[in-house]
Order: C-alpha cells, then structure tokens, then sequence
C-alpha cells in the first residue's frame, strides 16, 4: 500500500492545500481517504485535496511525503493520472 501526498503549496479557500495520491490504486485511495475522514467531495479524478491542517496527521497515518514532481511521476507511471486534456472532457 503506497499512499503519497506532497508538501501543502497550493492556495485556494483562504488556505493551502496538498494532494494526496495512490501510486496502486483508486480503491487503495479511496479507503485511506475513509479511514482519515476525508470527504469523498475532495476527489478530483485522481487525487484528493487535502488542506494544510490535515497533512501531519496524514502523514502520521501512514501516508509518504513526496515531492510535487515526485507525485506525478509515480502518479503517471501507476496509469492512474488524469491528464489536462481527459480533465476537460476533450
């Protein structure tokens, strides 16, 4: 079970916020998601925005800090990002 998220770096709401991914699977995603208590209207395609209040407890928890670029790259390669393109509905 690898769940990644990394560092809080983006704005919005008054906060910012981190992305918390799978690099095996959306299920794998979605249940580390329920047992953390993150509502599932934080999904987006592929990853979960998180806020900045939630990630050292999420960490704690289990999940691995990554880079951004680290992120994606291991997001890209399990097939499971959604590119801009597929996220605009093209």
């Amino acid at each position: 079970m690898t769940v990644l998220i990394d560092r809080p770096t983006w704005p919005a709401h008054d906060t910012v916020w981190s992305h918390l991914v799978s690099d095996e699977s959306l299920d794998e995603l979605h249940a580390f998601a329920a047992a953390h208590g993150i509502p599932r209207r934080g999904f987006d395609r592929d990853h979960y925005d998180v806020p900045e209040r939630s990630y050292d407890e999420l960490v704690a928890g289990g999940a691995v800090p990554v880079s951004n670029r680290e992120l994606v790259t291991r997001l890209r390669a399990s097939g499971l990002r959604v590119n801009g393109r597929e996220r605009r509905g093209l």
